[in-house]
């Protein structure tokens, strides 16, 4: 079975969205202007193009993202988290305090009973993510 791929929408700054992602979790995405889409019209002057598809492998599975184009309003982010486990608690801090800076901390990162190290966050881009480094072996 594939893992699990989360598609994000953005309100015109997916591009830069998607390549913070990329410099904060190690990659190089592949994004998709509307204007590059097989049979588009062509870009109008002075408007930014809208990314139609971006896409940035992550951990064996894959991050997945566009601009809003639908006909109604942007509909921000919510219910949901975009949970990420990292190989230790280094790298899981780094990560957090990454999507921390410019975003909200929802939880301060912290040990828990189930990892060395958990935080939520919601970053600048409006995306929210659960942050964890190692999980601890819990006694049942």
């Amino acid at each position: 079975m594939n893992p699990l791929d989360p598609y994000l929408f953005f309100e015109g700054d997916c591009a830069e969205a998607m390549r913070f992602y990329g410099e904060v979790l190690g990659g190089k995405p592949e994004l998709m202007r509307e204007d590059q889409a097989p049979g588009a019209k062509p870009p109008v002057p002075g408007k930014k193009p809208l990314i139609l598809h971006a896409r940035l492998p992550v951990q064996g599975g894959t991050l997945l993202a566009s601009d809003w184009m639908a006909d109604r309003p942007y509909e921000p982010k919510q219910g949901f988290y975009v949970s990420l486990s990292c190989a230790s608690v280094a790298e899981a801090r780094r990560v957090f305090d990454a999507f921390a800076e410019g975003g909200k901390v929802n939880l301060a990162f912290d040990k828990t009973f189930w990892s060395e190290g958990f935080g939520m966050v919601v970053d600048r881009f409006g995306t929210p993510w659960m942050v964890s480094g190692p999980q601890r072996v819990m006694k049942t």
